[in-house]
């Protein structure tokens, strides 16, 4: 199994704790949790008879009968978690983790049955540090992190990088990114042959909406609801609308926004949020839609084949880049708030990280090169924010890291040394 950042932040099995760890589905849950505790007992809450016998199990007798355990599709058995929280507060349970794929059904019964008690964990696809860490290693932090955590212009620490990479180094990376921009961070593909990654793909999509989405809610037909996920797909990094959606599926405006609900309380998506004020003309107050897994979407939309450069793939590209920092605070519980900037007239900022010191701007570009119009939103953001502006950073598929405008702090920095 890959390094997973995540197992740096779960609590020993020693210690007294509740833990909840939630993400989509086949995302190395069930894997992370039997290495982190390998003394543990271990029950699957997807096989019938095992939920029968923890459901005969009496509350009083719960910790003498399981006892510390980690308990996968733990939304399976509801009567589980009034279980746990009385053998917990009674003093005679102190270590028990919850599995579940479905945020809405774990996270839910977490708050009404075990809230001040759960310690709660997102488990996401893998990311770029990940796939590049060397196997039973620790990996430095990314250089995203080092610009979250740190205070002041992104400048001091972007000063402070190599500019180039060089020889294998460059070379490993740069085959990172290329793959993570063409099969996505779903860590069961890593072993397959490419013809298995896209059937493999291809079934997640489907066999997703059988188990996760009728967790949820017992859909009388399914079909209206995979053209949705489909068409959600076909507008990842774009302004979500929902009269949009709901007309191009067929079915009505509050179907659509529920369906949508669906896809994101799955983690199939991310709804970025625009920024909350207005800088420097009317912003565009309604959020973005991005499929969470690059995979995913090029199966889905029928990109599989398409090049991972170019104009076709600058939603791609882009989605690849916010995805990424999505996982990252999301895994490490990084202090930062996720948004984008928008005007009428056009004007806008793919990402805005607002750190507790500043706020960093970012912008995606899918070319090698960057052009002076490039940095132009960024320009007019960093005035309009003034004291409160740490730097601003275009991505790119380039090789250095370079300064723009020393002034303003504006960088332009390759993907793959942002996510490393």
């Amino acid at each position: 199994m890959h390094f997973r950042w995540l197992s740096t932040r779960l609590p020993q099995s020693s210690e007294r704790r509740v833990t909840v760890l939630t993400g989509p589905r086949q995302v190395g849950k069930t894997t992370l949790a039997k290495r982190t505790y390998p003394d543990v007992r271990y029950v699957n809450l997807d096989a019938p008879e095992d939920r029968a016998q923890l459901r005969a199990v009496r509350t009083a007798a719960w910790a003498r009968t399981i006892g510390a355990a980690v308990l996968d599709e733990a939304q399976k058995e509801p009567s589980l978690f009034e279980k746990v929280k009385y053998a917990y507060d009674a003093g005679e349970l102190d270590f028990t983790v919850l599995l579940g794929s479905s945020r809405l059904l774990v996270l839910d019964r977490v708050r009404e049955t075990l809230a001040g008690r759960a310690f709660v964990f997102e488990m996401m696809p893998l990311m770029f540090s990940e796939l590049i860490a060397d196997e039973g290693t620790t990996p430095p932090l990314p250089l995203l992190d080092r610009l979250l955590t740190s205070s002041g212009p992104v400048g001091r620490v972007l000063d402070r990088e190599p500019q180039v990479l060089l020889g294998e180094e460059a070379a490993r990376l740069a085959q990172a990114l290329e793959y993570l921009t063409r099969h996505g961070g779903m860590p069961e593909l890593l072993a397959l042959t490419e013809t298995d990654r896209r059937t493999w793909l291809h079934s997640y999509a489907r066999t997703y909406v059988e188990r996760d989405v009728m967790d949820l809610s017992r859909l009388a037909d399914l079909e209206p609801f995979r053209l949705l996920q489909r068409l959600a797909m076909l507008r990842s990094a774009q302004l979500l609308s929902f009269a949009e959606l709901s007309r191009d599926a067929g079915i009505g405006a509050s179907t659509a926004r529920r369906y949508l609900d669906y896809l994101d309380l799955t983690y199939q998506t991310v709804r970025l949020a625009p920024f909350h004020r207005n800088l420097t003309s009317a912003a565009v107050k309604t959020p973005k839609l991005y499929w969470g897994d690059v995979g995913i979407l090029r199966e889905g939309t029928g990109q599989w084949d398409a090049p991972v450069q170019g104009a076709m793939a600058g939603a791609l590209f882009e989605t690849l880049i916010v995805t990424e920092a999505h996982k990252w605070i999301a895994t490490m519980q990084r202090d930062t708030r996720l948004s984008f900037y928008r005007t009428r007239a056009g004007l806008e900022v793919d990402l805005m990280l607002e750190t507790p010191t500043g706020v960093i701007g970012v912008e995606v570009k899918n070319r090698s090169t960057v052009r002076g119009s490039d940095a132009r939103a960024l320009t007019a953001v960093a005035l309009a924010l003034g004291t409160e502006w740490r730097g601003g950073i275009v991505v790119t598929r380039g090789e250095s890291i370079e300064p723009l405008d020393e002034t303003l702090d504006l960088w332009a920095v390759p993907a793959e040394r942002l996510l490393s």
